[in-house]
């Protein structure tokens, strides 16, 4: 089979990363979260004081946005690439709610888009790779062969969200997890740049009432298709 580039979108807690990392495993293929970036350029506007309040300091991020270099390493203890923030393992810390209520914001800010699609592409360039976030499919890789669309009712996205944050020991309410689930859908949904919609020759994935099995077999009938 040839190698070729996956392109995973959709909404957020549907339950892209999992489908990505599976695939990505069981072809033998480099898993890159771009979704983690994002989080990760926030963490670190989290850290350097670049927000007042709910207000993003832009014209200092662009002075920093040159300093943040985002990177994968393989962790062999849990099979699973960690996101890595200039050197440091953070996956963790970008996971929390803290980071959860602000990504949004910066990942609308167009020159972190440039930044962070600048270093994705490079990623990229040997093809073999799975990636999954928002504007892969139509901004990162519109050459991708094969792009799906990932969709679940939002019910179901915010049930997803919270077994994962209360399996984390993070103390949180459906209600607020539902809640932030739908701010970040109308602004992943209207930014300017790169927004969150499915490329018109997208497969659609809506895994509502699918296990995780037969979401992946589905996945992988769909890259034998592909790959020729």
């Amino acid at each position: 089979m040839k190698k070729i580039i996956i392109a995973i979108d959709g909404y957020s807690s549907c339950g892209k990363s999992t489908i990505a990392k599976d695939l990505a495993k069981k072809i033998k293929y480099s898993y890159i979260d771009s979704g983690a970036m994002y989080r990760a350029v926030t963490l670190f506007c989290l850290e350097n004081g670049l927000f007042i309040g709910d207000t993003l300091d832009e014209k200092e991020l662009q002075n920093l946005i040159s300093e943040i270099k985002i990177t994968f390493h393989f962790n062999e203890t849990t099979g699973k690439s960690d996101t890595y923030l200039n050197g440091r393992n953070v996956e963790r810390e970008i996971r929390g709610m803290g980071v959860a209520a602000k990504v949004s914001p910066v990942a609308a800010v167009g020159f972190v888009r440039e930044e962070m699609v600048r270093q994705q592409q490079a990623m990229g360039q040997e093809k073999g790779i799975v990636m999954d976030g928002r504007d892969i499919g139509t901004v990162v890789f519109p050459e991708a062969e094969l792009k799906i669309f990932v969709t679940a009712r939002p019910e179901i996205r915010a049930q997803r969200r919270m077994a994962e944050l209360l399996a984390k020991g993070d103390k949180v309410e459906f209600d607020e997890v539902l809640e932030n689930l739908s701010t970040r859908d109308r602004i992943d949904s209207t930014r300017k740049d790169g927004p969150l919609r499915q490329a018109c020759d997208a497969r659609v994935l809506d895994n509502s009432d699918m296990t995780v099995d037969e979401q992946n077999a589905l996945v992988f009938r769909w890259f034998e298709e592909a790959a020729g």
